[in-house]
């Protein structure tokens, strides 16, 4: 794979009195803002805290696809390759990325983490502590360091003295170190049903999946109508009308699976997408399931004695858990002070809104929507740049 940051990387940090347009995170969403900032004549600086764009997808899963269309996945300014077919594979996200960076010249130094933003001395624009001592003076700030910044593991009791293996999904590559092996998954979002089903083609001895709630499961594509399709036209229905909708289209397109421990869900489709629950994309997950080749399981309550005791009282001993149980977005010691998070430590805005109290501070990718992760961080770039650039003066030619 191609390394362009030579050609796309700034070896000098901007001075106090620059004040470009910090973008903090190197990823899609980041460099979709700092091109469409480019795009109305403001000057964008990507930070990027490790050596190349794109960091959190070359550490994805090797199997991984986008679930979501290519032509509606491309960022602001270029279109993926045709050749890259319609589900765009991990390496290829990462090549777009890279070409992304290259083709718009960004303007981008890695090698820069930022811990904390203020506001700058006098109130004019931020101030940000960054890695080395550094302090970044900027007239506006977009936080992108995205949603699967932090893994994420659960405060099991005994997980401590569990002798076996135990990893979070974001250090799962492949199912090659675990060929023959007993493997527990916990946890069936998309990346926990998908890696229950590569462990079975990789040829795991035994593959349970540890449930909480049953998740709503679709069909990735349908007679070539892709979900995401349906998930764009129904954004901005009400979601008691989206939830009437899904029940009936779920029974006829996905089997009852009750048998197999996976009852259809209680709660309506859309009401759990508002509690920030996807649904599973079926990318084999409904056969595995179907034919007992990924056994469904009790949720993990702790271990004891070597064994994951599970939430229905029976204990197994798998070999290996893989805890698929998500990522944190690690907000608070950056912008925690400055009261721009919820409950959940999420934005209480994002796109081309700033928090009330935190004007010309943007977020963008801190929503997992239906339509899209890749749409929308496009639609958020197009935003914030129109509204920074209604509130920054052009950059000095230089």
């Amino acid at each position: 794979m191609a390394d362009t940051t030579a050609s796309t990387t700034s070896r000098t940090v901007p001075s106090h009195e620059d004040r470009p347009v910090y973008v903090i995170g190197g990823g899609p969403g980041g460099l979709a803002a700092a091109y469409a900032l480019r795009a109305r004549g403001v000057r964008a600086v990507v930070l990027e805290k490790s050596d190349q764009v794109g960091a959190s997808w070359r550490n994805h899963y090797d199997r991984l696809h986008l679930h979501t269309t290519r032509r509606l996945s491309a960022l602001p300014g270029l279109s993926m390759p045709r050749s890259f077919g319609r589900w765009v594979a991990r390496d290829n996200v990462v090549r777009y990325l890279e070409k992304y960076a290259e083709h718009h010249g960004l303007e981008i130094v890695t090698g820069v983490e930022v811990s904390r933003i203020e506001p700058a001395p006098g109130g004019d624009g931020w101030l940000l502590h960054a890695t080395g001592g550094r302090e970044l003076t900027g007239s506006a700030v977009v936080v992108a360091t995205g949603f699967n910044h932090t893994p994420r593991i659960p405060d099991w009791s005994g997980r401590d003295g569990y002798t076996g293996t135990l990893l979070h999904a974001g250090e799962y590559r492949n199912p090659a170190p675990y060929a023959g092996r007993d493997v527990l998954v916990v946890g069936v979002g998309n990346t926990g049903a998908e890696i229950a089903v590569d462990l079975v083609e990789g040829g795991a001895s035994r593959v349970r999946l540890s449930v909480r709630t049953a998740p709503h499961i679709v069909r990735r594509s349908t007679a070539g109508w892709a979900a995401q399709f349906t998930g764009i036209a129904v954004r901005r229905l009400p979601v008691r009308l989206v939830d009437a909708l899904a029940g009936p289209m779920a029974k006829l397109s996905v089997p009852d699976l009750s048998a197999q421990g996976l009852p259809r869900p209680s709660t309506g489709l859309y009401s759990r997408v508002n509690e920030g629950a996807i649904p599973v994309q079926d990318v084999g997950i409904i056969d595995a399931v179907r034919k007992g080749k990924v056994e469904v399981v009790a949720a993990v309550e702790g271990f004891e004695d070597d064994k994951a005791v599970l939430a229905d009282g029976s204990r197994i001993d798998p070999d290996v858990v893989i805890a698929a149980t998500g990522y944190s977005r690690a907000l608070e010691g950056m912008v925690g002070h400055l009261d721009v998070l919820d409950g959940r430590g999420r934005p209480v805005v994002h796109g081309g809104r700033s928090p009330r109290n935190a004007p010309g501070l943007y977020f963008t990718g801190f929503t997992n929507p239906i339509s899209g992760m890749f749409r929308e961080l496009a639609l958020d770039a197009e935003k914030i740049a129109k509204t920074i650039s209604h509130h920054t003066p052009s950059p000095t030619p230089r």
